[in-house]
């Protein structure tokens, strides 16, 4: 190794842990605000955005999608979102509500935007995302019950109100799973 590669691996090792130190300082002063409250810097929010959206990507580029054209998978998933999802995430014709405004970051409300990758919908239901209040759908439900909901979310964007509340009349009522203590 060259004399300057040395020097070049000795200052890249010497940022690293300058910026480490600086970092550990800052958490233990309590510098950052995790308040729900106070939103993210920019640089913040770019960081996790993308860390975000490439684990997701990573993880869900493997997951094989069913048929998703079905209306009795697509009412299936509206019971369930009605049921489960419209507190954050709303319902076609719902404003916010008294919840959404509290969340940092604010759950996207997914009636209003197009609808995403399938797999990436399955695998974020399924697994969750830490620190959003997004849970875990896969630990309670079914990868049968999760698809249904990926279902429903790709129609949810073109739907009027009275489509999704007649959607849901048909559906039924949500079966909320009985856990054993």
């Amino acid at each position: 190794m060259s004399r300057f590669q040395k020097g070049l691996l000795t200052g890249a090792v010497g940022l690293l842990a300058a910026i480490v130190v600086v970092g550990a300082v800052l958490a233990g002063l309590g510098a950052y605000d995790v308040g729900a409250d106070s939103p993210h810097t920019a640089l913040t929010r770019a960081v996790i955005g993308f860390v975000r959206e490439r684990s997701v990507e990573v993880r869900a580029a493997d997951i094989k999608v069913p048929p998703l054209n079905d209306p009795k998978m697509i009412a299936e998933g509206a019971e369930h979102y009605d049921a489960m999802c419209t507190g954050c995430h709303l319902a076609p014709g719902m404003s916010d509500n008294e919840m959404r405004p509290g969340m940092n970051p604010r759950p996207p409300a997914l009636a209003k935007i197009p609808p995403d990758d399938p797999t990436e919908q399955f695998w974020i239901i399924k697994h969750g995302i830490k620190m959003t209040a997004m849970p875990a759908w896969g630990t309670t439900h079914s990868d049968e019950e999760i698809w249904n909901m990926v279902a429903l979310l790709q129609k949810l964007p073109k739907m009027t109100p009275a489509e999704y509340r007649a959607l849901v009349a048909v559906s039924g009522k949500h079966h909320a799973m009985d856990m054993e203590h």
